[in-house]
């Protein structure tokens, strides 16, 4: 696997790409943060570490604001433009799948089928803001267009499990939070939350990439 950095312009300011690469990609995933943090979250980085050596480059989108210093993302308009402009950077064969953490997969699920993903890695999908759930963004997630995972946190103030749709394709990390971070008498610890987190969304990129290769 091999590391790579880039930075380039986008009409809201100068953004970055950390490429891992692996050898001989099958799919790549192009990953974008939430709005409290950088590509430094947890689950994003786990996915970073661990599919490159399954034959799965990440890419993972750092967005202007972040880089511009600020405390507060930007409107998700700018975020969309943003990620498309990671997206047109792209140099690869791989099918490309798009996803995100949060407000980044708000983002992912808005600009799947424009970016010509074939699926869409939705991690902690903010499906309301917390206690509001008659604000609703099922339909964004829905609007994908192309299929799509969910993976949220059991206790997840954002939207709980129990609060989507049955038909919703979901990986349910018991005790975890929004930020995927379990208590300390959680079933699971954090390091094996992680390791869900990514053996979910290796098996079903495996699968999506595979229906994807057959359908042509």
């Amino acid at each position: 696997m091999s590391v790579t950095e880039a930075r380039f312009g986008t009409p809201h300011g100068e953004a970055r790409t950390v490429t891992h690469r692996a050898r001989r990609p099958v799919a790549t995933l192009l990953l974008n943060h939430g709005a409290g943090l950088g590509i430094e979250g947890r689950d994003l980085q786990a996915l970073a570490r661990a599919l490159p050596r399954q034959g799965i480059t990440v890419v993972l989108f750092e967005q202007p604001w972040v880089l511009a210093g600020r405390k507060v993302a930007t409107p998700p308009p700018t975020l969309d433009v943003g990620l498309r402009a990671a997206a047109a950077r792209l140099r690869t064969r791989a099918p490309l799948v798009v996803g995100g953490r949060s407000a980044g997969a708000r983002c992912a699920a808005r600009c799947a089928t424009s970016i010509g993903a074939v699926a869409c890695l939705a991690l902690a999908f903010p499906l309301h803001p917390p206690g509001r759930p008659e604000k609703s963004r099922l339909d964004e997630l829905l609007a994908a267009g192309v299929p799509t995972l969910v993976v949220q946190g059991e206790n997840d103030t954002f939207g709980r499990p129990e609060e989507f749709p049955e038909d919703v394709e979901m990986t349910v990390l018991p005790g975890a939070d929004h930020g995927f971070k379990v208590p300390a008498r959680s079933p699971l610890t954090q390091e094996e939350v992680l390791e869900v987190v990514v053996e979910a969304t290796l098996e079903w990129i495996v699968r999506e990439v595979a229906g994807e290769s057959a359908g042509r």
